[in-house]
């Protein structure tokens, strides 16, 4: 319906003249993110960290759904519930569903566990365990008791992120599956990181300014009275460099000075070489993937010995902790859907599709879905038929 322009001018809003004068912010202020996730350990001064982002990237690009199974475990339809919405649309203030998922997959690799807790529920979950969950959020587990973990997570509500104990029956634990490789306190990945640290010790020494001077006199400073020249001549020779404009000193004919800050050789690089390599090999992941020029099967490969680990750990999970045996028993799941297509090229398209359509194994319409185009409304796009062949 049009809006004529007596009812526009009295309903327009606008954000800079219809503030309200009376609003105040409340809860505490920053000036970066507060409940964005900080690698620890060191984790962050690293390439391990471009190793972990780009794992948590694609875990977090594949659908994540509460649906419905039929008796043989296969997908029938996406069940609206507020899980479903939190999983694909909103997990919470701050986050969408795949912020949120990917912020689990980050704090999973670096801490080698991680807490998904349902932050708000429609009814209190030390009632009944049969409740929806209309928020979570991504907590550190602290403290471990037999029924129960101390979680730290960041209350939207406050604004600070606080202690909180919690049953292990309400709370999805995801531990690492790749715990062993990277968290694991003499694991290959720990041990790459201390390598790491070490070359950078190397590196700031090196790159500290100190000229590593030795000067030979031309006397023998074995006695106190030419040690205290020989203190004296050091002295005035790093005077004369620290006053100097351009860093220009003087010295003795007879003098002899050696400098010291060269290079040290040793296998320090080497080691570390040898330790990223093994660690890509033990992670199935390749410096293709990093960079984007692998093909297809080294991201299957990838795929299934990084990715699905991980994603079948968070689903398995939450099927377990936010869904009852009741609801299990009437085939409702949480379950994650791959896009075969993804990664197939725009030439070898035509060719699936044609197959794909002509052995009935999916439609025209979920063809013209899976590369971008809008459905047809022609009914037919949405038969199993072969359309080379004329039918009936």
């Amino acid at each position: 319906m049009e809006i004529n322009i007596g009812s526009r001018l009295k309903h327009a809003f606008n954000a800079f003249m219809n503030r309200d004068p009376t609003y105040k912010p409340t809860g505490s202020s920053y000036s970066s993110r507060p409940d964005r996730p900080r690698l620890s350990r060191g984790n962050e001064r690293s390439i391990i960290t471009s190793i972990f982002n780009r794992i948590a990237l694609d875990v977090a690009g594949i659908d994540i759904k509460h649906c419905r199974l039929d008796e043989n475990n296969r997908y029938i339809e996406d069940i609206k519930s507020n899980l479903n919405e939190c999983l694909s649309t909103e997990a919470n203030i701050d986050q969408t569903g795949r912020a949120f998922i990917q912020d689990v997959v980050m704090s999973m690799l670096d801490e080698g566990c991680v807490a998904i807790v349902p932050v708000d529920t429609t009814i209190n979950p030390k009632i009944t365990s049969s409740y929806d969950i209309l928020s979570m959020r991504t907590g550190k587990i602290l403290d471990w008791y037999p029924e129960h973990v101390r979680v730290r997570v960041y209350n939207d509500k406050t604004g600070e992120k606080e202690d909180i104990l919690l049953p292990k029956k309400q709370v999805g634990i995801i531990e690492n599956p790749l715990y062993a490789v990277v968290n694991e306190h003499n694991s290959t990945m720990q041990r790459l990181k201390r390598k790491l640290a070490l070359l950078d010790v190397t590196d700031e020494q090196t790159a500290s300014g100190k000229l590593d001077l030795i000067i030979q006199l031309p006397y023998v400073v074995k006695t106190e009275a030419r040690r205290e020249q020989a203190n004296r001549r050091r002295q005035d020779l790093e005077e004369q460099l620290a006053g100097s404009k351009y860093g220009i000193a003087y010295a003795d004919g007879t003098e002899k000075i050696t400098q010291l800050n060269r290079s040290l050789e040793n296998n320090l690089l080497k080691q570390i070489e040898y330790l990223t390599n093994i660690v890509y090999s033990q992670l199935g992941i390749t410096q293709e993937v990093l960079n984007g020029t692998a093909d297809e099967k080294t991201m299957l490969n990838y795929n299934n010995r990084t990715v699905e680990p991980i994603l079948s750990a968070i689903v398995n999970e939450m099927k377990r902790k936010f869904l009852t045996k009741t609801a299990r028993s009437q085939g409702q799941s949480i379950s994650y859907f791959t896009n075969p297509f993804k990664l197939v090229p725009v030439n070898d398209m035509a060719e699936i599709a044609d197959k794909f359509t002509r052995n009935e194994i999916t439609t025209s319409n979920e063809i013209r879905q899976a590369i971008g185009m809008r459905p047809s409304d022609d009914p037919k796009a949405d038969e199993l038929i072969n359309s080379n062949i004329s039918q009936p």
